[in-house]
């Protein structure tokens, strides 16, 4: 998960050392953007302060993240991502955003429009952004609305998919302002992922190929109602 989560966009960029972390205070995606030796400072944005306590502190939390945490070139905030986004000057070469997936309205409101524009403004010349999308098999239309949002935001939009064993299949979406190249390289130490095998996570079967969607607006929020209604079908207590 977390290596097709950061990998596509990170080793597409030429020279990635300003990177954002937005959710993700698991520290798993800060932990594969650290094997990038260039980067330079990295901005994880998490909403819970215990979360981000327990995968800095907590010594069988942080042997999974490899004490991603306490790398001096990370920086932890605690606070709501639109906000901070919202408010920051700052701009970074690649975004990762790992929110939850978007089952009520506060978190709908991460996988908007507006939201996606802010994103858009923060993004350095030439700059990246992957964000997490739900399952493209299990939540088809709430996948393809988070696609088709992000380029309702002025983004060239990527999406991509992989098999992850306790997931099932798994959706992304890779989003520039300018062309995708598939990466020529990866860090070393991958456990999945290779040059070779990239260009089939952006190929897309039948049964999770693109719907029609609404765009998730923050005066609609039609995200939440697409995933509450696919993924109460599969697991009705959820």
């Amino acid at each position: 998960y977390h290596e097709a989560l950061v990998h596509p966009a990170m080793a597409a960029h030429p020279d990635p050392r300003r990177v954002l972390v937005l959710g993700g205070g698991d520290g798993l995606a800060v932990r594969e953007i650290l094997k990038y030796p260039g980067v330079s400072t990295v901005t994880l944005v998490d909403l819970d302060p215990e979360m981000t306590r327990l995968f800095s502190a907590n010594p069988m939390l942080t042997r999974i993240n490899g004490g991603a945490l306490a790398d001096p070139r990370v920086t932890v905030v605690n606070e709501d991502a639109f906000v901070w986004l919202d408010r920051t000057v700052d701009v970074f070469d690649v975004v990762i955003a790992d929110f939850p997936d978007p089952h009520n309205f506060s978190l709908g409101k991460l996988y908007s429009r507006s939201f996606y524009r802010l994103l858009k403004s923060r993004l350095a010349p030439h700059g990246l952004a992957a964000v997490q999308a739900t399952s493209p098999m299990f939540a088809r239309r709430s996948f393809w609305c988070i696609a088709e949002t992000i380029k309702s935001a002025g983004l060239e939009m990527r999406p991509y998919h992989v098999y992850v064993p306790s997931f099932g299949e798994w959706g992304f979406v890779l989003a520039t302002a300018d062309r995708y190249d598939m990466p020529t390289r990866y860090p070393d130490r991958l456990k999945f992922l290779t040059v070779a095998g990239t260009p089939a996570l952006f190929v897309f079967p039948p049964d999770m190929a693109r719907v029609p969607v609404e765009i998730n607006r923050l005066d609609n929020q039609i995200l939440v109602q697409y995933y509450g209604d696919e993924w109460h079908k599969i697991a009705p207590s959820l």
